[in-house]
């Protein structure tokens, strides 16, 4: 049934929007139903079913039966049944209760043949009687159908009927209203078009300035890494969140709603909104948008928490961030298993406002379950760790009150929580309180919506009469700014004096020498000294005379031979020797590493200290280097009587 109901949707795609009623008698189109004593119908009929070219593609499985004539009447009852008659623009013709049960006694072995199942909808036992002519034969009863041009029945609600300007092809699987394969224009439902151009360079501005904020504290983090450790690191991934946000709704805001709608499909259509995951670059759009949002109001709450474990039970850094694997597993993974379930739910909406697209535009139990659940719940257990980690913070703070200083770092810094938690929590319980508003009027919007475009569209207006009644600007716009000012939040945590000199350094390519550092170099350059010094004495040795009685002297003393010269420097020394200038070789690469790493110029007592280390590690070389000649006897007697 629904694959020929699909069919249907198909061949009326191809058709005009001339082609649906009017809901006044209209000429019958329907080809099985030609041949009948009237030429006449009106809709929508007793299905519900809402123009002809539906009523022809529900009837087509029961008129096997109609060619099999199973019964004399049964082509006769599904014509009035699907087709119904319309006599002077003021009545229809129903069928009526004995000619179906006529029509089932003699047609039931053929429906069980051709595995047809009887409507609900035409159950004999809810028609009425027919009436009797006086020749015997059943008469259909009468059923006036006058009405007002803008309401199709005067006692009762039809809800809403999909005009075939909205409808879309079978295969996307899209509802709007209730109404299946239907979607809402791309023309918004509620804003004029000059509101709606406001709202777009509004928003294209906010996610901009959303997206620089978010980008200057995630640079500012890879300057200094080792600065943001836990329990702060999780702002950091807040903030990479919100700057994917931003720059979605940025590039929505560059696109237009290129990806948000629907071109029209046929000449008399309109452009619609994208329901399903049929379009792909929608379906993108979405995934990052929902899986980032969910993501940075995840973080928010481990944030909390990892306050909570440092002012609460007093765990160290190192203590929190050996559970970041596990912050990391439900950071990410709940938000993407949440995009997951909606991309199979087939939940993708277009927004034509924004150019973006979400979830919940127009699915109001989508909306309450995927996105203000979430967020109520994200909000309250925040809110609630927050409280939990001020108040032990107080309790320490009232510990320490006889020690001014650190009772005031600590009262800073739960000024700075406060602060910086307030900037969040505030645009998050706005945004919720938006979203309850939405859910709370949209019914509302929609029915003035319905009567405001049914006598354009040609569909049923809405029986129950409501106040007259449709979204403000001012609510839609708050409703994003809220979405993108909380990544704003994050600047506040970075902004310091110690954030500016950093991107100071940074600029200026300036780094801060390390005087251990400077050391090991000194050192270096003495250690290679002495190897060629000593290279040097030891080939000279060898071509040298004595022809001082002085030497002769001291070489008798010291017991040596002034004749024949022994080399001191062994090769285990050597390979000693080598080994230390690797080491130190070593020790330079890593302490040049250390020292570019630094941003700041060293102080004067760095600078201080930098020299009187080099000072004396000169003077250790010179000693070094005269003891060792001295040692071997190699010196010549201006060395030793200069020493």
């Amino acid at each position: 049934m629904w694959i020929l109901l699909c069919l249907s949707f198909i061949s009326v795609m191809t058709d005009s929007c001339t082609s649906h009623s009017s809901f006044t008698c209209e000429p019958v189109r329907v080809q099985w139903c030609h041949g009948m004593p009237y030429n006449s119908t009106f809709f929508p009929n007793m299905l519900e079913h809402y123009d002809q070219d539906i009523a022809a593609s529900m009837m087509e499985p029961f008129m096997p039966l109609a060619n099999l004539r199973c019964s004399p009447d049964v082509h006769l009852f599904l014509c009035q049944s699907f087709v119904p008659e319309c006599t002077e623009h003021t009545h229809v013709l129903r069928p009526c209760r004995e000619l179906c049960e006529r029509v089932v006694s003699d047609c039931s072995r053929d429906m069980l043949t051709f595995g047809i199942s009887w409507p609900s909808e035409l159950q004999c036992d809810r028609l009425e009687s027919c009436h009797f002519s006086p020749a015997g034969s059943a008469v259909s009863p009468i059923e006036d159908a006058t009405m007002p041009r803008n309401s199709l029945t005067a006692n009762r609600d039809l809800g809403f009927w999909c005009p075939l300007q909205l409808k879309t092809r079978p295969s996307q699987g899209g509802s709007f209203l209730g109404a299946q394969d239907c979607a809402p224009p791309c023309d918004n439902m509620y804003l004029k078009a000059h509101e709606v151009h406001f709202a777009k360079t509004f928003i294209g501005v906010c996610s901009a300035v959303c997206l620089c904020a978010t980008l200057f504290t995630f640079l500012t983090f890879l300057i200094d890494v080792k600065r943001f450790r836990y329990p702060e690191r999780p702002i950091i991934f807040y903030a990479v969140c919100y700057s994917f946000v931003s720059l979605i709704y940025f590039v929505g805001f560059l696109l237009g709603n290129q990806a948000a709608c629907n071109k029209p499909s046929s000449p008399g259509r309109v452009s619609t909104v994208v329901l399903g995951t049929q379009n792909r670059g929608c379906s993108l759009l979405f995934m990052l948008l929902y899986f980032f949002s969910t993501a940075g109001m995840v973080w928010w709450v481990i944030l909390t928490i990892t306050w909570f474990l440092a002012a609460g039970p007093k765990w160290s850094c190192e203590a929190i961030e050996k559970k970041a694997v596990w912050f990391h597993t439900v950071a990410w993974g709940l938000p993407g298993a949440l995009t997951i379930a909606l991309l199979a739910l087939n939940k993708v909406e277009g927004d034509s406002i924004s150019g973006v697209c979400f979830v919940g535009l127009y699915d109001l139990p989508a909306l309450r379950w995927f996105v203000v659940a979430p967020l109520a719940v994200g909000v309250l257990a925040g809110l609630s760790l927050l409280l939990a980690g001020i108040v032990s913070l107080n309790h320490v703070r009232q510990v320490i009150q006889h020690d001014e200083r650190n009772q005031e770092k600590l009262k800073k810094f739960m000024i700075r929580i406060g602060v910086f938690s307030g900037l969040y929590l505030l645009p998050l319980l706005t945004l919720l309180g938006c979203y309850l508003y939405e859910q709370a009027r949209r019914g509302t919007w929609e029915n003035t919506w319905i009567n405001e475009r049914c006598q354009e569209y040609g569909i049923p207006c809405s029986y129950s009469r409501t106040d007259v009644d449709r979204p403000e600007l001012s609510l839609l716009l708050m409703k994003y700014l809220m979405t993108l000012i909380v990544g704003i939040s994050a600047v506040f945590w970075v902004s310091s004096k110690k954030t500016c000199s950093e991107w100071a350094s940074f600029f200026t390519r300036t780094r801060k020498k390390d005087p251990i550092s400077e050391s090991r170099r000194v050192l270096q350059e003495s250690c290679e000294f002495f190897l060629k010094h000593n290279s040097r004495v030891q080939h000279k040795s060898k071509h040298y005379k004595p022809s001082s009685h002085k030497l002769k002297v001291i070489s008798k003393s010291m017991g040596t031979s002034t004749g024949v010269h022994t080399p001191v420097a062994s090769n285990h020394d050597n390979t000693v020797v080598s080994a230390a200038i690797s080491q130190n070789l070593s020790d330079r690469h890593h302490s040049s590493e250390t020292s570019a790493r630094e941003r700041a110029e060293p102080t004067p007592a760095e600078r201080c200290g930098s020299s009187h280390i080099i000072s004396h590690a000169e003077s250790l070389r010179r000693m070094t280097v005269k003891e060792s000649l001295l040692e071997t006897g190699q010196c010549p007697a201006h060395g030793i009587n200069s020493q």
